[in-house]
């Protein structure tokens, strides 16, 4: 074999590592990823029902329910158009309460009902997650222009 053939297969075969180890890099960061969902976008079907994806929106007033004796709490996530059923077993973060903006991290169980495996809350008063406050943003100015019932 020449010194040419030699360096031939050895820039072959260096492409072909490289190509192998980029492929392997992509499907790692593929399965790692979370996609974020508004309540609108999963009662509309949009959401994955086997894998893992963040919720996010405002925990509706009146709707959280614990249950009695254990960690486990519900409770209906809105984006002002459409609600989720969220049940979550563990510790809620302290700032955790009614009408605040939370993301939550789990899966679709049966139908409407997402089972959270984590729940981040907002850290300050004017904090809102840049993913809430986009998907609630249009809802909020459509309620805003639309006339309550009874005004003239």
């Amino acid at each position: 074999m020449t010194p040419r053939q030699k360096r031939m297969v050895t820039v072959a075969a260096i492409l072909v590592g490289v190509g192998i180890a980029t492929t392997f890099a992509l499907q790692a960061f593929n399965k790692n990823l979370l996609y974020y969902y508004s309540p609108t976008q999963i009662k509309a079907g949009e959401a994955p029902s086997m894998r893992s994806f963040r919720v996010g929106g405002l925990v509706e007033k009146g709707s959280v329910k614990r249950e009695p004796g254990s960690l486990e709490v519900h409770f209906m996530l809105t984006d002002y158009k459409t609600q989720v059923m969220v049940s979550y077993t563990g510790v809620l973060p302290d700032l955790f309460r009614e009408g605040q903006g939370i993301i939550a991290r789990g899966k679709m169980a049966d139908g409407d009902h997402f089972v959270a495996e984590e729940v981040l809350a907002k850290h300050d008063e004017n904090y809102m997650p840049p993913e809430v406050k986009d998907s609630l943003q249009p809802h909020m100015d459509a309620a805003a222009a639309t006339p309550a019932p009874g005004s003239t």
